[in-house]
């Protein structure tokens, strides 16, 4: 079964805790309000399968917060949703009702944040995977609001990225900022080729989807982590075209 088809299966709730595991009760009708602590809000013995589970609703609640930031839900951004996260048509009606029930839940989106930084803290090049695939969405419609940026970047910091990861996170997902291969890569355009190198080779070992995969990545996000790749051997290369180097 996909990831897609687990998230209102069973005793998913029970197994998360916390906000989400309380958002996924309330849709398949358990009471988890009581398990806002422990291990598994926290996700310090959260196995594989849970916390694929956990990143897959954590996408789809934290998209539907994005989507209120601006003010307004587009087509375009629905339709972004449904692309880069490759929802099957049999599960986008359950998909469907997490998303609205994420929209219309009064607490925002902190808590949700809280806990999936808690669950992954060892595994950030998750947490960034997230980011970019809301990027995706807020990116839908053409542009990227100020709202929108805003709201990721609180979302960064709440994962645990500080001013320079955050910088490089973003550079790498405007449009308008990806001239700078130097911020794609997080270096200086004062570094050594030697350091140049160390930070492309580092963000291809920490980005590569088989090593993503083994932190939690469900496999049906693989795209979005081979795209992220591209991008910074995209940005290597045209440094190396710029320094000379080989």
């Amino acid at each position: 079964m996909s990831v897609w088809g687990k998230i209102l299966g069973g005793a998913a709730g029970f197994a998360l805790g916390g906000p989400i595991g309380a958002l996924v009760g309330a849709l398949a009708g358990h009471a988890v309000d009581k398990l806002s602590g422990g291990a598994a809000a926290a996700g310090a013995e959260a196995s594989d399968g849970t916390k694929q589970i956990a990143f897959t609703i954590g996408v789809i609640v934290l998209g539907a917060k994005l989507a209120k930031a601006d003010g307004q839900v587009t087509r375009d951004e629905v339709d972004a949703f449904k692309r880069v996260f490759q929802i099957p048509p049999e599960e986008m009606k359950n998909v469907g009702r997490v998303f609205d029930q994420a929209r219309k839940d009064a607490r925002g989106f902190e808590p949700y944040a809280r806990q999936l930084a808690g669950m992954f803290a060892g595994n950030p090049a998750v947490l960034e995977e997230l980011l970019d695939g809301l990027f995706h969405i807020a990116r839908a419609d053409g542009k990227v609001a100020a709202q929108e940026l805003d709201y990721l970047e609180q979302l960064a910091v709440i994962f645990g990225f500080d001013a320079q990861a955050w910088d490089r996170i973003r550079a790498a997902n405007l449009v308008a900022e990806q001239n700078d291969p130097f911020r794609i890569l997080g270096v200086s355009r004062e570094a050594s080729d030697q350091d140049i190198r160390s930070a492309h080779r580092r963000l291809v070992v920490e980005n590569h989807p088989d090593r993503l995969m083994a932190q939690g990545l469900p496999p049906e996000f693989v795209g979005m982590a081979n795209e992220k790749v591209a991008t910074i051997n995209a940005a290597y290369d045209e440094i190396r075209k710029l320094r000379g180097i080989r």
